[in-house]
């Protein structure tokens, strides 16, 4: 608190004046009289006492006395006065009190102010009073009194004092205001401040000092005593300058501070440094560098060296390339790598950029994993990939950017087989390697199927060897075998078809005594024989010759006679588990135990029905380490959900075919009870696509279709039911193989006594599921391939919901009503009309899986049919929204949502476009610059912006 006064001129009554004033205005009842204090110093008083006259009115007045801006002043009065009791004689008006008064003006030249105008500020009493005794011992007991005048708002005011009939002496008389003092807080400079009439606050608003700056407007509040009260914000040192006390001082060399709200200056960080006081950031050393958006606190980093442990792998005009990461990282974590494709010729030293008809999945820029697939590249043909490694501050740096360089050939042909030597159920191969292999040949793949049954059952041999003898074939019958060699850079192609046939043979048929003794052995029994032996025409006249003698007309006497069953290749049925008796001896009979020490669980990919679908390896003894997907059954389970989750694998356990996926085994010793499935890299179909849209030709799709269809035959032949059969059901190897998976709903063939089944918890995927199937829960493998129809359009619209937003109800009534989905985008009319025989009404109309095998085999050979589509992307949009919406489509993002586009709302409305009319003429280029870069999305966007063009902003559809 500070104390300004303002006093009276006259310097022997009052103390030293602030201003300079004119002299009070003095009416004759005051004397002014010099008597000694208790000093012996004299002093100058005004006083009077009158008390022996009645009716007293004396008054005292000041003269003008300036306010210098304040509201509020004090005046701090000394004073003595005499006991009346202590005065003999005097009458009873005699007063021990006397009042002190003001008046406000702007005049400072008044002589004369009348008594009413006057503002009474008290009436003044003496705390202690004296005597005439205390006058004799020259005792003087003085009194003080402070009192205050507000809310002043003139230029100045005059005091008066006045007496009414007491014996009073004025010894002082002091008049000041009160301000809070000049004070810095927070790093804000708050001025002297005048304090506020009537006991109000004063706001004031700070000042940054020297080189601070403002982070929240500092303010105090300047109380009526003269004290700052409740700070509010602050101010912060600026960048380069720390805070020191109540200034801001700078950071030395060597130290930086970047943000003002930073505290204190800091050392640099690693490979950087600062030369000059005051910095804000420090200077990166060189051969480092800062990316724009690094921190600046973060340290100064290089570009990565080049990825290391190169693999190639070679699969006729695929190839996959893996790496390890760069041994340097340049000190960042933000690695990613790009690579540069060049064709080159046969004396690799002319090469040529690749162009556009290479594929690269994911991506050829931006990988975030340490592994590309390269696909649709020309065969016989050399190759050069560079792989750089790149991360924040490559572009920065003027050095050449880590990168290693990969040489691969693709298409590496075995030779035909030079020589063959054939039994009644054996043949043996021998045939030449590769003239060019891809680096060392690692082994042989020798596949071989019965010739015009290639799409039911084909089986793979390996071998080191470049001589195989294939056993277990059937006599009489023409195998096709074709054989490819496996490098240390991949697979190549498969060399040509070569057709084999197996020798003859005669079955000699064991028979026991069981028939009655004298009955004849008729022509039915003999028929009968030969059925039960599945044997040809041939065989069975062979049969007829060989029992002839055996059996004559009228035998004398016979023994019992029966016949053994001879069990041939190829009549392999499935057992469903629930017509064990013991459910355990199902899984004992059709799943291998595996040990769980040979079991390492790596990470949790999913959730099952049971419990958690792990990823993991697997090492058997004798065996390489492989990956695995491991199903676990939750703890806690019942009897029943233990059966239930072991019935998959007694299930997938019978299955043996590339296209359906493979059963490792099972732990049921000991607990978790486990199932361990070989591990499909790419997960579910639906998933895989959708991450992929638009990435994949015509050609590759079709072969996705075509191992799904070629599972399913082998399903179907073994009269196995799947009943779920869709694409999130199929799972994707790293090499686009599919599989078919999930056999929780499966059931047996429709002629089985207790086909009628229902789905667990009487649950069916309607937009799957066959119209029979749902009515009548009749599950056939004519239903599985209306299911199949379903997946294939998913697979051509890369994992788009069947049937949209339709509810399950309106898709019953619709498929009843005859209804069938339109073809996608850019969907050959083979691959449509296909789907739509799937989907025929009645199951018997609708193509067996080998037949839909077959279709597809002949398309991947003759591609040129798939290259007609069945309906413009015009028009396909605009049946799809016939299908979903009703009324009229007049904004972007019901646009966006009509083509399922809806994901790019907030890129639109950010990049501007906010009506139909600015979309109209949108190019590729800026499509990219809003981050639609999937080629699929792009074509799709721009293909509907065609139709709007044609229609006008309002679509009516």
């Amino acid at each position: 608190m500070c104390v300004c006064f303002l006093s009276l001129k006259y310097t022997h009554i009052f103390p030293p004046p602030c201003n300079p004033l004119t002299p009070p205005s003095l009416s004759l009842q005051w004397e002014e009289i010099s008597v000694m204090d208790e000093r012996n110093t004299p002093m100058r008083t005004y006083q009077v006492c009158n008390v022996m006259e009645a009716s007293q009115n004396n008054w005292l007045r000041t003269r003008h006395i300036a306010r210098d801006g304040a509201q509020r002043v004090y005046i701090e009065i000394k004073f003595t006065l005499r006991d009346c009791n202590s005065l003999p004689g005097v009458p009873g008006t005699c007063k021990e009190t006397f009042n002190m008064f003001y008046y406000e003006s702007n005049n400072a030249n008044l002589w004369f102010i009348k008594e009413s105008q006057y503002i009474k500020i008290d009436t003044i009493a003496a705390d202690e009073s004296f005597t005439q005794v205390d006058v004799g011992d020259r005792v003087m007991k003085l009194n003080t009194e402070v009192r205050d005048i507000s809310n002043l708002s003139k230029k100045g005011f005059y005091l008066a004092f006045q007496d009414l009939g007491a014996c009073i002496a004025l010894v002082s008389v002091r008049v000041f205001y009160k301000k809070c003092p000049l004070t810095v807080l927070n790093l804000a400079q708050f001025p002297d401040t005048v304090t506020g009439g009537d006991s109000a606050l004063v706001e004031v608003r700070g000042l940054c000092v020297n080189a601070s700056e403002e982070f929240e407007a500092p303010r105090m509040y300047c109380s009526a005593d003269g004290g700052w009260l409740v700070p509010i914000g602050r101010c912060v040192c600026k960048p380069g300058y720390e805070e020191q006390k109540d200034f801001c001082q700078p950071c030395r060399p060597g130290s930086y501070k970047a943000s003002a709200t930073d505290a204190y200056c800091t050392k640099c960080p690693p490979h950087s440094s600062s030369h000059l006081e005051r910095a804000s950031e420090c200077v990166c050393e060189k051969g480092f560098h800062r990316a724009e958006t690094d921190p600046r606190s973060m340290a100064c980093t290089r570009p990565p060296s080049a990825p290391e442990n190169t693999i190639s792998t070679v699969n006729e005009t695929c190839v996959t390339l893996e790496w390890s990461p760069p041994r340097d990282t340049g000190g960042r974590g933000d690695i990613t790598y790009s690579l540069r494709c060049r064709k080159c010729s046969g004396d690799d030293v002319k090469c040529a950029p690749c162009g556009s008809g290479v594929h690269f999945v994911p991506r050829q820029f931006g990988l975030s994993v340490a592994m590309v697939m390269v696909t649709d590249l020309q065969p016989h043909s050399n190759y050069s990939f560079t792989i750089e490694s790149l991360n924040g501050v490559s572009d920065l740096s003027p050095t050449p950017r880590g990168a290693v360089m990969v040489n691969v050939t693709t298409s590496q042909t075995v030779s035909v087989v030079l020589k063959e030597r054939r039994s009644k159920d054996s043949i043996t191969l021998a045939w030449q390697g590769p003239d060019r292999p891809n680096g060392a040949i690692v082994e042989y793949e020798v596949i071989y199927y019965e010739k015009n049954q290639r799409e039911q059952n084909y089986t793979v041999l390996k071998t080191r060897s470049n001589v195989m003898t294939v056993d277990g074939l059937k006599p009489g019958t023409t195998y096709v075998f074709r054989v490819r060699a496996r490098t240390e850079g991949g697979y190549g192609n498969y060399g040509g078809e070569i057709e084999l046939e197996t020798t003859h043979f005669y079955v000699v048929l064991s028979f026991t005594a069981c028939f009655p003794q004298g009955r004849l052995l008729t022509s039915r029994s003999v028929s009968l024989l030969s059925s039960f032996a599945s044997l040809s025409l041939s065989l069975s006249l062979s049969l007829s010759l060989f029992l002839s003698p055996i059996f004559p007309l009228s035998p004398p006497s016979l023994p019992s006679l029966c016949l053994s069953p001879v069990k041939l290749p190829g009549s392999k049925t499935y057992i469903h588990p629930h017509t064990y008796e013991d459910p355990n001896q199902a899984v004992r009979d059709f799943a291998k135990e595996i040990d769980a020490s040979s079991i390492r669980i790596e990470r949790v990919i999913g959730a099952g029905e049971f419990g958690e679908v792990c990823s993991g390896r697997l090492r058997l003894q004798g065996k390489r380490e492989i990956y695995v997907a491991i199903k676990s059954l939750k703890a806690g389970y019942s009897d029943k959900q233990r059966r239930d989750f072991l019935s998959e694998a007694s299930i997938m356990g019978q299955f043996d075919h590339p296209n359906i996926i493979r059963l490792e085994g099972v732990v049921t010793r000991c607990k978790p009870v486990m199932i361990i499935t070989e591990f499909m890299e790419n997960g579910s179909l639906d998933t895989f696509l959708k991450k992929h849209d638009g990435q994949f030709t015509v050609i590759q799709l079709v072969g996705m279709l075509r191992g799904i269809a070629s599972g399913m035959k082998y399903l179907s032949d073994m009269s196995y039911v799947h009943r779920d059969l869709a694409a999130r059901n199929i799972l994707v190897n790293s090499n686009l193989v599919c599989k078919v998976s999930d056999f929780g709903l499966s059931r047996v063939l429709e002629d089985d006594p207790e086909a009628a089944y229902t789905t667990r918890g009487g649950k069916i995927p309607i937009r799957w599921t066959s119209p029979e199937a749902i009515a009548y829960r009749k599950f056939t493998s004519a239903s599985d391939v209306w299911s199949y129809g379903i997946v294939m359009w998913e697979v051509v619209s890369y994992g788009e919901r069947p049937y949209w937003e339709m509810s399950n109800q309106d898709v019953i009534k619709a498929i009843d009503e005859g209804y069938r989905l339109p073809a996608p985008m850019d969907c050959p009319v083979v691959l449509h009309q296909l789907m739509l025989d799937c989907w025929e009404k009645g199951r018997s109309e609708r193509p067996k899986f080998g037949q839909i095998v077959t279709t597809l085999d002949k398309l991947i050979r003759n591609p040129a049919r798939l290259r007609e589509l069945a309906n413009s992307t015009h028009c396909q949009i605009q049946n799809k929204l016939l299908e979903l919406v009703s009324g009229l489509v007049s904004t972007v993002e019901e646009w966006l949502e009509a083509i399922k586009m809806g994901q790019y709302k907030e890129n639109f409305s950010s990049a501007g476009y906010v009506t139909l009319d600015s979309v109209l003429y949108i190019t590729i280029s800026e499509l990219i610059k809003m981050d639609v870069t999937l080629a699929g999305h792009q074509k799709k966007i721009l293909s509907s912006v065609q139709s709007l063009q044609t229609q006008g902003t309002h679509v009516q559809v």
